[in-house]
């Protein structure tokens, strides 16, 4: 693997090595930031939690309140330049907001739909004038926001939306006629964008004020779960919009439905962080009173295990994510330095992370999705009562799998855009591939055992990702360009890939940890990272022998059958006794404390 002083790109480090200095992790947020998130935390707890069962009823005007007292606070207007109302913070800052804000159900829905998807285009696309009209009305919440893309027939392929934008006769305004559906805040927002083609065939956005002739709301959706979240289809019938309410370019629609797209799945990976941590600190505390067998649950192995498995994935996703954040951030100032605008800074700076983000996207979505199930297993019976907070954690949970492109959608792209950066020449993908084909065909080398500490992780690292590029390398010379049609074999390698970059970003994470605190203090945190590596190996041999059984035979499938296993092979560890220390950990504490 190649190991340089320049920043890591998009995608490269599936080839280049990263040192631990390079990454920033959770540990190092300042008191200023810190204080920030406290903020945003005690502002769940005080206007939020005890009031879910209401909001979850849809009462009338209450989640319209909570988004006045959200934008009082300037939760709403954090990540908006200053001299548009906001306060300008960096990415870091606001991932950690939205991490905390993430605990909040309906709520963290509404907020994150507002803050993201409903300003970001108008931010980032909108000229100075619409800016100024109506940046400042969204930092500060006097005005809420949607983001109008799904429609019936086109979900995951967006750019089939049938709702039409003609140009008046007299060239001023455009005529917008079509359907949208599961638009979130629709019910109370007061500006709309807007994806429609023009002449049938250009994808372009648009600005639509509330109270626009022809814009009509069906009624609130019934939904599994998020149900105090505002989720309406949208009608537009005739609705004359302004020429100067055209977002962007004509035909240009598609670069902001999916640029705006990568910092929003980084965003809603953080939220599921900050969702995960709740539900943890429900079961610990749960486990810790509930007494069967004349003893609390969270001295029996199977709670245990389950405790600590929730720890592991929280850590190691949070890892993750904020490595990822920190790479966005220096970029974006690279690009400013450049010269490069304000909005082209941050687009360009989540555009070129965006295979990390899919990534973050689907990993965290589904830790959240694992830590709300075994949080409904510890509670038992309980679990399953809306009496208690792990029922509604549970379906909460689900939609995120769905939001912002599928998990399945997300794995696709994380492969396809990993790709065509190495068909641009962006990422010498093919000479490391070749490299590992090298490598299967040679004697492997003997060398002195390293019995450092990390020593076995790098290692692992190092050996997980020359599986991926045998793996991946092999279906491309296979398929060529029919590879697109392979989607299982696809999502074989994206998952190779996700389960590598969560392992890397815990391993780097810890390292960084120790060398602050010494190895005395991070005992728990040296205990998750071997045990996450332990499970990613056996997940990233399971899913390369799947892909190799459904494209290879012959020799050519034996090879890469030792090649895996010779990639994937790992030294014997105890998880059963490192997750009892784990669980120990938690108990002890009474919530996650790491």
């Amino acid at each position: 693997m190649e190991s340089t002083g320049k920043t890591i790109k998009g995608g490269e480090f599936l080839i280049r090595e990263t040192p631990f200095e390079d990454v920033f992790i959770p540990e190092e947020f300042n008191e200023e930031q810190m204080m920030m998130a406290s903020m945003a935390h005690e502002f769940l707890e005080a206007e939020v939690t005890p009031i879910l069962n209401r909001i979850d009823s849809q009462e009338e005007g209450l989640m319209f309140s909570i988004m006045n007292k959200a934008g009082e606070l300037g939760l709403l207007g954090t990540g908006v330049p200053e001299e548009y109302g906001g306060f300008g913070k960096d990415l870091m800052t606001n991932m950690l907001l939205t991490e905390n804000l993430g605990a909040g159900h309906s709520v963290s829905v509404a907020l994150a739909a507002h803050t993201g998807i409903g300003t970001l285009p108008i931010l980032y696309y909108g000229t100075e004038e619409q800016k100024k009209k109506y940046i400042p009305k969204l930092a500060s919440g006097e005005w809420k926001a949607s983001y109008c893309l799904t429609e019936p027939g086109s979900g995951s392929d967006a750019l089939a939306a049938k709702t039409k934008a003609v140009l008046s006769a007299d060239g001023k305004s455009y005529i917008l006629n079509g359907q949208k559906m599961w638009i979130t805040n629709a019910g109370f927002a007061d500006v709309f964008t807007v994806f429609a083609q023009v002449d049938g065939s250009k994808f372009t956005g648009f600005i639509v004020e509330k109270g626009t002739p022809g814009l009509t709301l069906g009624d609130e959706e019934h939904k599994m779960g998020i149900k105090g979240s505002s989720t309406r289809q949208v009608f537009l019938t005739d609705c004359v919009i302004p020429v100067d309410n055209l977002l962007g370019e004509v035909g240009k629609g598609h670069l902001i439905a999916f640029n705006i797209l990568n910092i929003g799945r980084a965003k809603l990976a953080a939220a599921a962080l900050g969702a995960s941590k709740k539900i943890i600190n429900a079961s610990i505390s749960y486990a810790n009173t509930r007494e069967q067998f004349g003893r609390p649950i969270a001295k029996f192995g199977a709670i245990k295990y389950k405790l600590a498995e929730q720890a592991i994935r929280i850590y190691t996703a949070e890892s993750a994510i904020y490595r990822v954040s920190k790479l966005i951030d220096t970029k974006e100032n690279e690009l400013m330095a450049e010269g490069k605008g304000y909005a082209m800074a941050h687009l360009g700076s989540a555009e070129e992370y965006a295979v990390e983000c899919a990534i973050l996207k689907v990993f965290g979505s589904e830790v959240l999705d694992y830590v709300a199930d075994e949080g409904v297993q510890i509670y038992g019976g309980y679990g399953y009562s809306a009496d208690y907070p792990v029922e509604r954690a549970y379906r909460d949970s689900r939609i995120n799998r769905i939001f912002e492109g599928t998990n399945e959608i997300n794995r696709l792209l994380t492969v396809d855009m990993l790709l065509k950066r190495a068909m641009k020449g962006q990422i010498n993908l093919m000479a490391a591939a070749k490299n590992v084909q090298n490598e299967l065909m040679a004697i492997p080398e003997m060398g002195e055992d390293d019995n450092s500490l990390f020593a076995a992780e790098k290692k692992a690292i190092m050996n997980m990702k020359k599986a991926i590029l045998m793996v991946a390398g092999s279906a491309v010379q296979k398929y060529m360009l029919e590879l697109s049609k392979e989607q299982e074999i696809i999502m074989n390698i994206a998952d190779m890939m996700i389960e590598t970059y969560a392992a890397e970003s815990v391993m780097l994470r810890t390292e960084k940890l120790l060398n602050r605190r010494g190895e005395a203090a991070c005992g728990a945190q040296l205990d998750m990272m071997r045990v996450f590596f332990a499970e990613a190996g056996n997940n990233l041999e399971m899913a390369g022998r799947e892909a190799i059984n459904s494209m290879a035979e012959g020799d050519e499938h034996r090879m890469m059958m030792l090649g895996l296993k010779r990639f994937t092979k790992s030294n014997p560890f105890n998880s059963k006794e490192a997750r009892r220390r784990i669980a120990k950990q938690l108990s002890e504490a009474g919530k996650y404390p790491f």
